[in-house]
């Protein structure tokens, strides 16, 4: 329980703070909050990591008011299907593009040595470059 409530903690910190005026989502500041504290080793993963596979394993119950909600808006939905889908399919392919290509670009960052060799996608020397 005591990681329950240390998650619960930093959500709470996380929403006063908004209140205060951090021009963030509560859930974004709180989750920033606990990751610094993790690195930081104010909090330790132990404490929290039962409660963390709890709420991960019963994840699909938080998404239950949405979809429900959906359902008070099914006229709209059915009346924007297109921009809907599109929107939905679009911003996928640009997550995955955008992801990709930080990837490769960290790759190439990570394995360069002071001679800056060319690697490929992968992180290898490429014949004849390095």
């Amino acid at each position: 329980m005591i990681g329950l409530a240390i998650l619960l903690g930093f959500n709470l910190l996380g929403l006063l703070l908004q209140h205060v005026g951090v021009p963030l989502p509560a859930n974004v500041i709180g989750l920033v909050l606990f990751t610094v504290c993790l690195f930081a080793r104010i909090v330790k993963l132990e404490w929290v990591e039962p409660a963390a596979d709890l709420l991960l394993r019963n994840m699909l119950l938080f998404f239950a008011p949405t979809i429900v909600g959906s359902i008070a808006f099914a006229s709209q939905l059915r009346a924007e299907w297109a921009a809907a889908v599109l929107g939905i399919v679009g911003s996928t392919i640009a997550s995955m593009i955008g992801t990709g290509l930080l990837a490769r670009t960290l790759i190439r960052h990570d394995h360069a040595g002071p001679e800056r060799e060319h690697v490929d996608a992968e992180g290898h020397a490429l014949e004849g470059e390095a």
